[in-house]
This record gives structure tokens, C-alpha cells and sequence, in this order.
């Protein structure tokens, strides 16, 4: 009865990661380019928080601006 119900689980699993198929179609995924899906309200403060969390923590190039951890760049 436990090996049937461990097959039965393992091939439900299994069968759940067989998608083959994206999830998002192609001609759907310019809905996630739409300015209103961005994160944030305002990109200009966006960057300058960027720029002050990479500068205080000297977490250079985590975000993709360039610069060093003194904050001078």
C-alpha cells in the first residue's frame, strides 16, 4: 500500500515538471513591458537608491552601476 502511494505521488511529481509548453506566449509578454508593471514609481530614484546602497555597503557591480564604495564615482 506505501509503494503504491510513493509511485503515485512520484509519478504526479514528475508529471508536473513535464511542461514543455512556456507559460508565457510570446505575443503575451508584451504586457510585461508595459511601464505599469515596473516595480517602481520613479526610475531617477530608483538609480540614485541604487547608487547609495552599493555605495554604503561597497557592493560594487550588484546592480550594474560603476563605480567604487567610496561614493565618489
Amino acid at each position: 500500500m506505501k509503494r503504491t502511494v510513493l509511485l503515485i505521488v512520484v509519478v504526479a511529481g514528475l508529471t508536473g515538471c513535464g511542461n514543455v509548453e512556456p507559460w508565457v506566449k510570446p505575443y503575451e509578454r508584451q504586457n510585461f513591458a508595459d511601464p505599469i508593471m515596473a516595480p517602481d514609481r520613479d526610475p531617477v530614484a530608483t538609480s540614485y537608491l541604487n547608487h547609495v546602497f552599493e555605495a554604503r555597503e561597497g557592493a560594487r557591480g550588484a546592480l550594474g552601476s560603476h563605480g567604487g564604495g567610496c561614493g565618489c564615482n
